[in-house]
């Protein structure tokens, strides 16, 4: 079902704010919004702040080519913000899942998304396709020769690879195994090659960050597989190309790497910044770590190059090439979770958290950001 929410103007005495009062009654407004709105089936209107209206769990963001923001959360679905109305869409509208993990659009303006249990759904604006059914997706006839990288096509994690969509067709694409031994899986079945997270760089090359083998590349024709000085073993959550062409990964346990073409360093490790109690800890469960830089979950660059690092457990760091800061709560963080950070169109920080909603950095502060 989908569920628009839009603040109700109050008219008053004051001229200023009679320009956005008309004559015409709720009912009439609502008729009007639901004839302009073809893909709106239920119209709820709320006079409280849009901000109680939206999930606390935000894990993905998007700032569509129109300028709507797109906010994935850990179990409402997703929401849609135009500046003025709060749209979500759930399962109940044909998201594959509530759980929304990835979003990106494609050169038609189709909004896709990735899903927890591994689905992936597209909305043309209308409707949603799940592409992950039997009807739409298919394995991988030959691998070596259905792998291949070409203009527009989108990529996707899955459990023992990664789904490509070319335009036309959806494939499960399983990655070459390092480990012989290791069987070949369905795509919804957790391996040791199963993908969290996926880069495009600037010169075409594919990455994959995977459950526990590390890194892996496809520059269209070979894999070359990265999991040096700790880079293997805990879970790759994310991986980012910097504007200077170097590559950074971070992982669930010796935190934020550094890759520039030759050489890898562990950035954590070599500022004293890890979390043992964590990596020790049965299950990976250990206490949280404040102060640490271990259990890096995302990463992205503001417009001066800084590159800030979001972790699971310990607020955000922002590192200078040199020095690192770390920013918590105590310092107007909304939570020391931090699921996603994207910079929008404007260069602004927009940080998703776990517990806290979204949270904003406007060069100088954070604060927690009003849908109003």
């Amino acid at each position: 079902m989908i569920k628009i929410f839009k603040q109700i103007l109050i008219c008053s005495l004051f001229p200023a704010l009679l320009i956005s009062c008309n004559s015409k009654n709720k009912k009439d407004r609502l008729t009007e919004q639901a004839t302009a709105s073809k893909e709106a089936t239920n119209i709820d209107v709320f006079g409280a702040s849009l901000t109680s209206k939206i999930d606390k769990n935000i894990t993905s963001i998007l700032q569509d080519k129109n300028g709507n923001y797109w906010f994935g959360t850990n179990g409402e679905g997703v929401f849609r913000y135009d500046g003025k109305t709060l749209v979500q869409f759930t399962d109940k509208d044909g998201l594959a899942n509530n759980q929304v993990q990835t979003i990106q659009e494609d050169k038609s303006g189709n909004i896709w998304f990735g899903t927890s249990l591994y689905g992936v759904s597209r909305y043309d604006g209308r409707t949603f396709t799940t592409l992950t059914d039997k009807e739409n997706s298919q394995l991988a006839d030959s691998p070596d020769k259905d792998w291949k990288i070409e203009p527009g096509d989108l990529w996707f994690a899955a459990a023992g690879g990664v789904y490509r969509y070319n335009g036309k067709s959806f494939t499960y694409l399983p990655l070459p195994k390092t480990d012989h031994a290791q069987p070949q899986l369905p795509a919804n079945r957790l391996t040791p090659y199963s993908v969290y997270c996926i880069l495009k760089d600037k010169k075409g090359n594919i990455w994959f960050g995977t459950q526990s083998m590390g890194v892996c590349r496809y520059d269209g024709k070979a894999f070359t597989w990265l999991s040096a000085k700790g880079l293997a073993g805990p879970a790759v959550r994310s991986v980012f190309e910097d504007k200077k062409g170097n590559l950074w990964f971070g992982n669930n346990g010796y935190g934020l790497f550094k890759y520039d073409g030759k050489s890898i360093t562990n950035v954590t490790k070599e500022k004293g910044l890890g979390n043992g109690a964590f990596l020790t800890s049965s299950k990976l469960s250990g206490k949280p770590g404040p102060g640490t830089m271990a259990r890096v979950w995302t990463i992205n660059e503001d417009g001066n190059g800084d590159i800030w690092v979001g972790t699971f457990d310990a607020g955000v760091w922002r590192y200078d090439g040199k020095n690192l800061t770390n920013y918590t709560t105590k310092d107007g963080l909304t939570s020391n979770v931090i699921n996603t950070i994207y910079k929008d169109k404007n260069g602004k920080l927009w940080f998703g958290t776990y517990g806290a909603g979204v949270c904003i950095f406007n060069g100088i502060s954070f604060a927690s950001f009003a849908f109003e």
